[in-house]
Order: C-alpha cells, then sequence, then structure tokens
C-alpha cells in the first residue's frame, strides 16, 4: 500500500471568498471522513455544526466537531462533512471527499486516477401515456366457506 498525501484547499459555503492557504493532506482510503486543522477552519470561519464520535489514526474512539466546507483539488471540487482536528490529529483527506473529488489511488502507478462516475438508467423505454396498460388476475374458483358462526373465539389475559 503506497502512502499519498494531496494538496488540497478548502472553502467556507457560506461565503466563499473565505479561503485556506494550500495543505497537504494525507489520502486515507479507511477514514470516511477528512480532518482539518481547527486552526485553519476557525481562520475561513466555518462553524461546527454538530459533535460526532470518530476513530482517529490510533483506532481510539474521540469526540470532535464537525462542520461542511468545499474542498478543492486538482481542478476539481466537492462539498463535505470534515472534521475539526485537535493538536496532535493527523491531517486527512478521507474516502467521501476522495470519491467526491472522482479521484481514486494508483498504487502501481503512484498516482491518482479519475474514477468513472455510474448513473442510473432505465432497463425500458417507457411507455406513453397515451397508451393505458393493463393488470389481468386470474384466480382459482373458491369454495364456499363454512358457517362461521358455530367457531367460538376465546380470550385470555
Amino acid at each position: 500500500m503506497s502512502i499519498f498525501k494531496i494538496r488540497i484547499v478548502a472553502r467556507n459555503p457560506g461565503n466563499e471568498t473565505l479561503v485556506t492557504p494550500a495543505l497537504d493532506a494525507l489520502v486515507d482510503t479507511r477514514s470516511e471522513l477528512t480532518w482539518l486543522p481547527r486552526e485553519a477552519l476557525k481562520r475561513i470561519e466555518v462553524v461546527p455544526r454538530r459533535k460526532r464520535l470518530v476513530s482517529n489514526a490510533g483506532k481510539s474512539q474521540v469526540e470532535r466537531a464537525v462542520g461542511h466546507v468545499i474542498l478543492h483539488s486538482n481542478g476539481r471540487e466537492t462539498k463535505d462533512e470534515v472534521v475539526f482536528a485537535e493538536f496532535g490529529d493527523s491531517m486527512i483527506l478521507g474516502l467521501r471527499a476522495l470519491e467526491g473529488l472522482g479521484l481514486s489511488p494508483d498504487d502501481t502507478e503512484h498516482r491518482f486516477i479519475s474514477m468513472i462516475k455510474f448513473v442510473a438508467f432505465q432497463l425500458h423505454e417507457p411507455k406513453p401515456a397515451s397508451q393505458p396498460f393493463s393488470i389481468t388476475v386470474q384466480t382459482a374458483p373458491r369454495k364456499p366457506r363454512k358457517d362461521s358462526s358455530r367457531y367460538k373465539i376465546a380470550a385470555s389475559r
């Protein structure tokens, strides 16, 4: 497994003129979220939205604030939730942001490659509204029911 770093820039989604300087983040496809320094996020006035229990690089559970940013890298952008990293936390670009940027690491060539995006499609052409459709259901003949008044229902408590 190769170690990848990527240069990213974060923008405040509420005021896109507020931008971090370029940050070199470690790519970690085992991390769901992106971790950026709290100071960098405060500088661009990103507001923590809530606290979340997350696993840090040492695999221990920690509570951290999370917020939303627009991430830019290699001419691509994506909006994602980021962790406000504290002193001692790694700066990480997580899997969601990597996929949002449409990138995938290629270990053999030690580079990023563009991911193919799959879109939803229909298997059959829909019928025009002018052509009504119908469903025919056939049922087998049923035997007449027995007289239900003969049965007693016992209730117990």
